[in-house]
């Protein structure tokens, strides 16, 4: 099944997706930048929240491609992941981070600093700034708020490196943590292998 968007497959495994996802422009409600940083989860993964199955805090993940996956992480951050693969099959894209770039002055208000590289730096953060909350889950990419926008023809290829996943405990050496080469405004360094 092809679900395009921002001229990504939605359709698509989850890694490939992550990847694809690196310098496409994310925005809600016209707040947002440029995706940075992503992490790639599948059903078949010991550390996506689908692998035991569905359950009612999961249940987007299980839902159609090219949609909303909001949960609360430790209880306090809302962290954002788009559903990829096909319907059923609970798959998904971390947004980990974004280069700010529309509504900065709404994301220092909302996340009460001024520093932009330390606004979208991380999924709850990032969450915080472009007003993502539970209210969001399920809902369709390509519809208000959502807004994705594909990167510029002129900016061609992208430069994208691949390394272990953060902030897990399973499955912690497989690599789809796909992050811009070089940008300023990652989560955390990629790891030097």
């Amino acid at each position: 099944m092809t679900i395009l968007l921002a001229g990504i497959d939605f359709g698509a495994d989850s890694a490939v997706v992550a990847r694809q996802l690196i310098g496409v422009t994310v925005l809600v409600n016209g707040v947002g930048g440029r995706i940075v940083e992503t992490e790639a989860y599948d059903q078949a993964d010991a550390a996506s929240h689908t692998f035991g199955g569905m359950t009612l805090r999961n249940a987007a993940m299980f839902g159609p491609p090219a949609h909303a996956y909001v949960y609360r992480s430790y209880g306090i951050h809302w962290c954002l992941n788009f559903v990829c693969r096909e319907a059923g099959h609970g798959a998904g894209v971390l947004i980990r981070a974004i280069e700010p770039t529309h509504g900065l002055d709404i994301m220092r208000a909302r996340r009460g600093v001024d520093d932009v590289r330390l606004l979208c730096s991380g999924p709850g953060k990032l969450c915080q700034a472009i007003g993502v909350t539970h209210a969001n889950n399920g809902m369709a990419l390509d519809a208000p708020p959502f807004t994705l926008l594909a990167r510029a023809s002129e900016e061609g290829e992208v430069a994208v490196q691949a390394g272990p996943r953060i902030g897990i405990s399973k499955a912690m050496e497989t690599p789809w943590r796909f992050v811009l080469a070089g940008s300023r405004y990652l989560s955390k360094p990629m790891r030097a292998n």
